[in-house]
């Protein structure tokens, strides 16, 4: 994987990351050795097809992945602390301290039957020494940083009385509410309307840049991905199938299943008959093909892709899952 930058300290650092479920039919694996990392005051966007992994590997650094599922290998390191083993008790105080999420639908996010100022006061309480008093200051000025109006009126409201979009702004301050090092946002524009995507990309990118935070975001959308992110890892099937710079990846994709994600876009300066897609569908994680996982898909498949696995190899700015690029791909058994 690429070096952290010498002026850039690296916040979150997962190393071969292996999640598995258990079920009657056997294990499933539904993430196979993922390395990722994350820089203080950069956006890693994190792209695949629904069932990739993206959120299941949010939810792995958060500590919420509940039996059947388990971490079977690898680590993950938060700010150099191992974080992968700990202790549910353990893992509570690093949870909303160091590391904070957004989730995806801020209604079922905040408690229908709290107040906006409420909830962020218990979080903020909950991890910082701060009075009742301090803890409301705190929370009225983390709504008007995040660009609510009347933070003082707004503050005693309850969440059915704010937009989608206030809502949104609202889980973005409680996520920030303890200062967290790391943030994990898991498709924070998901529902909303474009114009308040693009306020929300924004607000998530100024707040975190200003406090030298790290943010993980998650989605499908490379239009979200193209306007948010420093850097960019695709997945499919559980795997990173390619990661570097934002521009690396997106104008020069180096692997077909990236290329092909950027072939389907469609462009405002061509008209085209049938828009560009990749055929067949991503494997069930229970029926994962040998070597590279996307060979049944790609029309640049041959001798070595459906034998072994290909490593992450450099290819310009980014790298790599592809035996395209490894310098012993033709001669691999």
């Amino acid at each position: 994987m690429n070096d952290a930058s010498p002026l850039r300290e690296r916040l979150l650092d997962i190393r071969d990351l292996v999640v598995q479920f258990e079920g009657r039919r056997g294990t499933v694996r539904a993430l196979d050795h993922v390395s990722l990392h994350v820089n203080a005051g950069e956006i890693l966007g994190i792209v695949g097809e629904s069932g990739a992994g993206k959120s299941i590997t949010g939810a792995a650094v958060m500590g919420l992945i509940d039996p059947p599922g388990r971490i079977a290998g690898g680590e993950i390191r938060l700010c150099g602390q191992r974080i992968d083993n700990l202790s549910p008790a353990d893992m509570r105080a690093v949870r909303g301290r160091v590391v904070g999420m957004i989730f995806q639908d801020p209604l079922t996010s905040l408690n229908p039957l709290f107040t906006i100022g409420q909830q962020l006061v218990e979080t903020i309480r909950t991890h910082l020494a701060l009075s009742a008093a301090g803890a409301r200051d705190r929370a009225i000025a983390l709504l008007a940083e995040t660009g609510i109006a009347a933070p003082e009126a707004r503050f005693d409201q309850y969440p059915h009385q704010f937009s989608g979009g206030m809502r949104q702004r609202v889980v973005i301050a409680l996520a920030l509410a303890a200062e967290p090092r790391v943030v994990i946002a898991d498709e924070p524009t998901t529902a909303l309307d474009v114009s308040v995507q693009a306020q929300i990309i924004e607000l998530l990118r100024s707040l975190c840049r200003a406090r030298g935070a790290g943010v993980m975001l998650v989605t499908h959308d490379m239009g979200v991905i193209a306007a948010a992110c420093d850097r960019v890892a695709v997945m499919y099937a559980g795997r990173v199938v390619e990661v570097g710079e934002l521009a690396a990846v997106v104008r020069r994709p180096s692997h077909p299943y990236t290329a092909g994600l950027m072939a389907a876009i469609p462009s405002l300066g061509k008209r085209v008959q049938r828009l560009a897609q990749i055929d067949g569908a991503m494997p069930r994680l229970d029926a994962i093909p040998d070597g590279c996982v996307f060979h049944p898909r790609c029309m640049q498949a041959f001798e070595p892709c459906g034998v072994r696995r290909p490593p992450l190899v450099r290819v310009a700015r980014a790298e790599a899952a592809c035996w395209l690029h490894a310098q012993d791909a033709r001669n691999a058994p």
